[in-house]
């Protein structure tokens, strides 16, 4: 596999820098657990087919200390055992914030009103940047078709 091109990031150098601050700007609000954001992470990879974030969250996951169960389980996280009613507010977040397009209620009540049951505004505000930025980086590896094991932190 090649990619198409270089990464878009690595040829607008300021991108590179504003993306990664903005996607790390959630990480430092509210009192959202870092496995909540890798799994977030790596939910909306998988909704978006980037194999790289796949391959970088599930690691990130693993170095976090969770379970093969939870990091696999992430993909049918509605069916299985693993996931805290917390987690799966942020999950579902996920999935309807990434899916926005062809609903006549693209975030509807339900889920919204769920993860604020968990999530006060500030962490809300950090999840929904987490979700907007991981979105950014899949497109953007998609579109150019990255390749999955090819970067790896530190390397770059």
């Amino acid at each position: 596999m090649q990619a198409r091109m270089t990464h878009p990031a690595m040829l607008v150098p300021a991108t590179l820098d504003s993306l990664r601050a903005y996607s790390l700007s959630a990480r430092k609000l509210g009192d959202v657990p870092p496995a909540t954001f890798a799994m977030v992470d790596l939910r909306a990879s998988q909704i978006n087919g980037c194999s790289v974030c796949v391959q970088l969250h599930a690691t990130e996951l693993k170095k976090l200390g969770e379970s093969a169960e939870r990091i696999y389980g992430v993909s049918a996280w509605q069916d299985a055992p693993y996931y805290s009613d917390a987690e799966r507010a942020a999950l579902a977040l996920t999935e309807v914030v990434t899916r926005l397009a062809d609903k006549s209620d693209p975030v509807p009540d339900h889920v919204w009103a769920e993860a604020s049951r968990h999530y006060d505004e500030e962490e809300l505000g950090a999840l929904l940047i987490a979700i907007s930025a991981i979105n950014v980086w899949n497109r953007l590896n998609v579109a150019t078709r990255q390749v999955a094991g090819a970067w790896k932190p530190g390397n770059d």
